[in-house]
């Protein structure tokens, strides 16, 4: 089964394409993870928003990520992939894009601290001190500016 990545603005995509990513997101960050809060915070439908997603063959959403703009920075967060899509590398496939993405401007993330190691690998560094959001412990982290 092959993947395939797709990056788009939320104006621009198909309402069960969104609907499909949002679910999953809901599914891994509230269910999943039993954190209720505030999935969809608006930030979304920001201009400069874009969203990452890969689906399998039969167009079904297997991962997702997002990049804003803050500032001059760059944001990514909301990464997420389907349990039964794990272990496959697809979201490490999308942070490679997203990171391409924000075009060497500094990004920045909250990552879960269980995590802080994966996000390394793309060489993320913490730069701050571990903190508490819905109950997860998380690290604030930044790759360098290229440009």
């Amino acid at each position: 089964m092959t993947a395939t990545q797709h990056s788009s603005s939320v104006a621009e995509i198909d309402p069960v394409v969104l609907y499909e990513i949002l679910r999953l997101r809901v599914d891994v960050f509230v269910v999943e993870q039993e954190c209720p809060y505030p999935e969809l915070d608006g930030r979304d439908l920001e201009p400069t928003a874009r969203l990452l997603w890969s689906t399998d063959d039969d167009a079904r959403i297997l991962a997702t990520l997002r990049v804003l703009h803050d500032g001059d920075d760059r944001r990514i967060g909301r990464v997420a992939t389907a349990s039964s899509a794990r272990g496959r590398g697809l979201a490490a496939d999308l942070m490679r894009s997203a990171v391409v993405e924000c075009d060497g401007r500094l990004v920045r993330l909250d990552a879960q601290a269980h995590l802080s190691g994966w996000y390394a690998r793309f060489g993320f560094v913490v730069d701050g001190d571990e903190f508490l959001e819905d109950g997860i412990p998380h690290l604030p982290m930044t790759l360098a500016a290229t440009r």
